[in-house]
């Protein structure tokens, strides 16, 4: 019994000092903004005895909220974005990236597991000591931020682990000799969506409307960020999820489905669909049009990676503060352009786009070449001091992610630490989500559904694609709407599970990527050659080049004229002549000094038609490599350039699946616990049941 409570008021200490010292570290503006007293024996009952300091502590709380794995291992797979790691197609992001898991390796996540537990913990003391303060104004707020916090925990966790351990409670009013105290049992996902709507639905009430906050940046939750969560977690709530019986953790009765209550799914739907409706209405928030010669999602993304808030946050509700050299993540680290040497040092992208993806877009649609980037940062010789750095143009195997690219961004402290805030929550989402509520609770698209799914469309200028007027059509084109709007931002993969859609999307997938490759079906007459515009890069922070020039070349005599490049050096400039003809025959004007050069988009970017081509604009050496895993641009995408099969990213030798290859229905739609080490779940509660197909 000493034994236990001298635990738990160690932990009791350590988890408010943590909360603290949190904030202290999170601070955006500027880091030494404050000196803060020491505290060598912090104390919950001296700081909940004060407001300010209570504040301190919520504030710390936020730390932490979005661990690595979420944006690295879960933000992949969903047939958008797929991992490029080096090395062989077995480590644990590939595997988990196609659903390949194992608990024992692990593959699977832990940290998230973890971290929300720690943060849930903290939320429940500030919880429990703020309702012991008198009530204010400002009391009822910190208490209304300290529910949703902990309630973004909980949806992350079931919606990655279905039922878990549900703690209301913080570890110092539990009694230490009931075993569920340190060892809780798999909950009800059902009763801790309902108590957490409920606590937001509470919480909306207490948090101040954004202007009228006095917050500085949308990295505190407003009464918008509340109303956006309850509607997203009601979404989740309501919908399809993979369950079981947890009584008999049978693996038989396993499936995916909503709760069995429908009038309380329908409630579900209509909790969403009022509190999008007051975001709406209140008017407040829009969506970022095109300014400053650009269009309105560069410059939402370019200026939320340049940290000038005041231009984003009328769109960007909720955003987690990652600044100084102590709170920052590495967050955009491992999703962007690649880059070799010069300004940006050499930055290896991780993730990269499925070219099906790249390719879904409307031609209009400005969204595109903000979200994928068909060019990679890379020196023209040997990438010395003086060297002319390049944004040169890749293949189709290797188009990676823009939001979130290096010369977009501030400078940042280190190559780990990154400065940018991660973006939660959008007024985009909340119209998608409006709409999708609308179309659910009228068996068909309402004209306001329809209205805000186009005000989405009319920013990226696609105002024009078709409406569905089918309630499923609709909803199939809110799905694809959410993948053209939200890639890189670590939603889509549950999404696509709460609708009940990721098996046949992975399966459509699959085989639009092995059309591609054999160019059949809707890709039967892709171009195989572009014609890309030499660039220069800027090699300075807040750059805001967006893509590279190109056209898309099928005729047969230019593709002729093309093919013949050159092998002696003194041939070039004739080469280049050529090009410009082509060039100015598509209406183009050719300057001064104007380079272009050819690629096979369905080559590996090494191949060596690409690589001689990149010679006719300069390249020498260490042309033929890029900032991104081997696995992707050393590999090609066409079937027929790959020796007449698949490559193997698309398809193994044996005629496995290479695209989500782990994946079974009924089964990958949540992740096991970890069971190997110390710090895993199922090691350290004994009473914690594992996910019945991965059950022993």
């Amino acid at each position: 019994m000493k034994k236990v409570s001298i635990i738990l008021s160690g932990l009791k200490k350590t988890l408010f000092a943590t909360a603290v010292s949190c904030f202290l570290l999170s601070v955006t503006s500027c880091q030494d903004w404050l000196d803060m007293p020491s505290y060598t024996d912090p104390d919950s009952e001296t700081v909940f005895q004060d407001e300010d300091m209570a504040e301190l502590f919520i504030l710390g709380c936020y730390r932490g909220l979005i661990h690595q794995e979420m944006y690295y291992h879960l933000g992949m797979g969903e047939t958008v974005m797929h991992s490029s790691e080096d090395g062989s197609t077995n480590n644990s992001k590939y595997r988990i990236c196609n659903y390949s898991y194992d608990p024992m390796v692990p593959a699977t996540v832990t940290t998230i597991f973890k971290e929300g537990y720690r943060i849930i913990e903290s939320t429940n003391l500030a919880i429990s000591k703020l309702k012991k303060m008198s009530e204010t104004t400002k009391r009822n707020a910190l208490l209304g931020e300290a529910l949703s916090i902990r309630a973004f925990c909980y949806l992350n966790l079931i919606r990655i682990y279905g039922d878990v351990p549900a703690v209301w409670t913080p570890m110092e009013e539990l009694d230490p000799n009931d075993e569920n105290t340190f060892y809780p049992k798999r909950s009800s996902r059902d009763e801790i969506y309902d108590q957490i709507i409920a606590d937001l639905q509470q919480a909306k009430d207490w948090v101040p409307w954004f202007k009228e906050s006095g917050y500085a940046t949308a990295e505190r939750l407003s009464k918008q960020g509340v109303y956006a969560l309850l509607a997203r977690t009601a979404l989740y709530a309501g919908g399809y999820s993979l369950r079981w019986n947890l009584q008999t953790n049978d693996p038989a009765s396993l499936k995916l489905a909503r709760r069995d209550d429908e009038a309380r799914v329908r409630e579900l739907y209509q909790i969403a669909n009022d509190a999008c409706k007051a975001i709406i209405d209140k008017n407040e928030n829009s969506l970022i049009q095109a300014q400053s010669g650009m269009s309105g999602f560069q410059y939402l993304w370019y200026n939320f990676c340049q940290r000038n808030f005041t231009a984003t946050d009328a769109e960007m509700i909720w955003d987690l503060a990652q600044y100084g050299p102590n709170t920052n993540s590495n967050f955009g680290v491992l999703a962007q352009p690649g880059s070799r040497g010069g300004t940006y040092g050499s930055r290896k992208a991780m993730q990269f786009m499925l070219p099906t993806y790249y390719l879904s877009f409307d031609e209009n649609d400005t969204r595109r070449d903000v979200t994928c980037t068909s060019y990679s940062i890379y020196f023209l010789n040997k990438g010395a001091a003086g060297d002319t750095f390049v944004d040169v143009g890749t293949t189709y195997s290797c188009i990676m992610h823009g939001k979130f690219r290096i010369p977009w961004c501030v400078e940042p402290q280190e190559a780990a630490k990154r400065n940018l805030n991660i973006p939660v929550m959008r007024y985009a989402d909340v119209l998608l989500m409006y709409a999708e509520t609308q179309n659910y609770l009228n068996n068909g698209p309402t004209q306001a559904a329809k209205d805000a799914l186009k005000q989405v469309r009319d920013r990226a200028g696609v105002g024009e694609l078709s409406m569905p007027s089918d309630q499923q059509a609709f909803e199939d084109a809110l799905l694809q709407e959410r993948k053209w709007e939200f890639a890189g931002e670590f939603m889509l993969r549950t999404d696509m599970i709460r609708m009940n859609r990721l098996s046949e999307q992975l399966e459509e997938a699959k085989k639009d990527m092995k059309e591609l490759s054999k160019r059949e079906g809707k890709y039967a007459n892709m171009p195989v050659y572009r014609l890309y515009k030499f660039q220069v890069d800027g090699q300075q922070y807040g750059d805001k080049f967006l893509a590279l020039d190109y056209i898309d070349l099928t005729d047969e005599a230019e593709i002729a004229v093309i093919k013949e490049i050159p092998t002696e050096q003194g041939k070039y400039s004739e080469y280049q002549a050529k090009l410009a003809e082509i060039v100015r025959a598509h209406g183009i004007v050719v300057e001064d000094g104007d380079k272009w050069y050819p690629t096979n988009m369905f080559e590996a970017y090494t191949s060596t038609f690409n690589g001689n081509a990149r010679k006719a604009v300069g390249f020498t050496g260490g042309f033929n490599a890029l900032q991104i895993g081997a696995i992707i641009y050393k590999n090609p995408t066409g079937y027929a350039e790959n020796g007449g099969k698949f490559p193997n990213w698309i398809e193994a030798s044996d005629g496995s699946d290479g695209l989500y290859y782990g994946f079974q229905k009924n089964c990958c739609e949540l992740l096991p616990f970890a069971a190997k080490d110390p710090g895993h779940p199922m090691v350290d509660n004994p009473n914690l049941t594992q996910h019945p197909a991965y059950a022993k």
